[in-house]
């Protein structure tokens, strides 16, 4: 098993702390969001990891990773970063991490444990998370729903109730050759001007209008995404105030 993050944005919502320097590089409780996803995806024990740059890609340098580049960063979205490990994706299952999240070594395991072969982790207990980020959560939220037997039936659209969210989709994927094959099938289908807009909610409900099966990994909590520079107000708030919340995604603490 292999895997990938996804590191070639900017992250401009991060403002004045990605002006010089890229999204995956931004430090939660003195360490880089990168460090963090290599030392969980270790921990699960893959250790053929790459990591695709694009923004500042010179300061992405990561140790005993394989590097590949999106040189069009800036003119695409995370779908024609993911592209550009395509031969990483044809040869060997691979989880796919998006380089903005913290995440347990556990819900990784739990992603290559499933038998989808295009799986994706989401979290049942984000509501909590979520209404620390915003005061109306609906407005950020989408839709998010899988069946009893855990297959993923709606994704990426505008939520206009919580019933419509089951979970939130985390960033953390599982593709098979054979689900990779799937993909790019469907990619193969679109011309370059769609592929590049398209975001990973969009292809993966895209999918999912396909009859393309893909099968949902639960998980309660131990992670959290850094999308801005009030996240990471509000996670430094939580840490300086108790060393507890980091037992959440800081599994050599966590009991």
């Amino acid at each position: 098993m292999r895997a990938l993050i996804l590191a070639a944005g900017r992250g401009s919502r991060m403002r004045a702390l990605t002006a010089h320097q890229p999204k995956c590089l931004v430090s939660v409780a003195d360490r880089p969001l990168l460090e963090w996803q290599l030392e969980s995806l270790r921990a699960s024990g893959i250790h053929q990891i790459g990591v695709v740059r694009g923004y500042q890609a010179d300061q992405v340098q990561p140790a005993y990773c394989a590097l590949f580049e999106n040189p069009r960063w800036a003119a695409t979205n995370m779908v024609a970063t993911l592209c550009r490990a395509d031969a990483w994706l044809r040869s060997d299952a691979c989880v796919v991490s998006y380089a903005d999240i913290l995440y347990h070594p556990e819900t990784v395991t739990a992603l290559m444990e499933s038998r989808g072969d295009i799986a994706l982790s989401y979290d049942r207990l984000w509501r909590g998370l979520w209404q620390e980020r915003f005061s109306d959560p609906l407005s950020d939220a989408e839709t998010f729903q899988s069946s009893p037997d855990g297959k993923l039936t709606a994704i990426g659209a505008r939520a206009s109730s919580l019933i419509e969210v089951q979970g939130q989709y985390m960033g953390l994927l599982k593709f098979t050759p054979k689900g990779w094959a799937a993909v790019t099938q469907y990619l193969d289908s679109l011309s370059d001007s769609e592929r590049d807009r398209l975001d990973m909610t969009g292809m993966l409900s895209a999918l999912l209008a396909r009859k393309t099966e893909i099968t949902t990994v639960p998980v309660d909590g131990r992670w959290c995404e850094v999308d801005s520079d009030s996240d990471l107000a509000l996670y430094q708030s939580r840490i300086a105030r108790s060393q507890s919340w980091t037992h959440d995604w800081r599994w050599k603490e966590a009991a």
